[in-house]
């Protein structure tokens, strides 16, 4: 079975295409959802959580997710620590799922593929990008925050440019190329490469 990795930075519209990927049958595991379920669920996360964040972490038994992103995205020392804390448990998380699935390929949706190096374990990486003015737009009214939170938000993932180079396949959503028929190409693509592997 082929692993896919998906990625994209923030308001490029990688889960849209990861939706458009699950309606042609692929799974697909969401490894941003899947963290934060971890962070709440696994006593080892939520100890190292405390132990590093301090008690206000948690809020009722559940993350302060506010609280946890104002610390991790004005400090990026913070937010590395966070990063080694959670993402080694969820690519065990990942690899788990991966094996039960029946498909012909499997897609890992994540913002930090690369930056996890999670993407190691994949065998093909697909880009979404989007012109910065257009995520910028998406992201102030999708989460109500401002320009200014997006754009901090943008400077702390990997720069575009270098992921389009790091990765296979680029899927444009810039409002001026149709996602559905790129999706649809590429999955083609993928089954036809999946089916020479076998």
């Amino acid at each position: 079975m082929l692993k896919v990795g998906l990625t994209g930075g923030i308001g490029s519209g990688k889960t849209t295409v990861a939706k458009i990927f699950q309606i042609l049958g692929i799974p697909v595991f969401d490894a941003d959802s899947n963290a934060k379920m971890l962070m709440n669920s696994d006593n080892t996360i939520r100890k190292e959580l405390i132990q590093v964040f301090g008690e206000n972490v948690f809020h009722a038994q559940v993350l302060n997710k506010k609280y946890l992103a104002d610390i991790v995205f004005n400090d990026e020392t913070k937010l590395n620590l966070l990063n080694s804390i959670v993402h080694p448990h969820t690519i065990k998380a990942s690899d788990e799922w991966a094996k039960q699935q029946q498909s012909k390929y499997v897609i890992k949706e994540a913002a930090l593929l690369f930056e996890s190096g999670s993407y190691k374990e994949l065998d093909y990486i697909i880009a979404v990008v989007s012109p910065k003015n257009i995520r910028i737009k998406r992201v102030t009214k999708r989460d109500n925050v401002t320009e200014k939170e997006v754009e901090m938000r943008i400077s702390k993932q990997q720069d575009e440019l270098l992921t389009q180079q790091l990765s296979h396949y680029i899927i444009n959503n810039d409002d001026e190329h149709l996602v559905i028929p790129q999706v649809l190409e590429l999955h083609q693509i993928l089954l036809d490469k999946a089916r020479l592997q076998n």
